[in-house]
């Protein structure tokens, strides 16, 4: 696990210990680590809700697939250009 060192106001600090002191998380790690687990997940939703939104394609995975290629291949050569 890669560790990383955050700064934070005192008033953030002591909620942060407080969330930790009541027992429901065991450090301050796992509560932050908890935090950024619900982020994760509320960003997945909100792309499955995106994609669900966008209603039902009529174009086949072969098709959508080939312009995935396309437009990586396309990513990938104007890369190139700027190197």
């Amino acid at each position: 696990m890669a560790a990383m060192k955050i700064t934070l106001p005192d008033q953030m600090k002591a909620w942060v210990e407080a969330q930790t002191d009541d027992g429901r998380h065991a450090s301050s790690s796992a509560y932050i680590r908890a935090l950024i687990r619900k982020d994760q997940i509320a960003n997945m939703q909100r792309l499955v809700d995106e994609a669900r939104a966008g209603g039902i394609s009529d174009r086949t995975t072969d098709q959508i697939f080939a312009e995935v290629r396309e437009r990586a291949l396309a990513h990938i050569a104007a890369r190139d250009l700027e190197s």
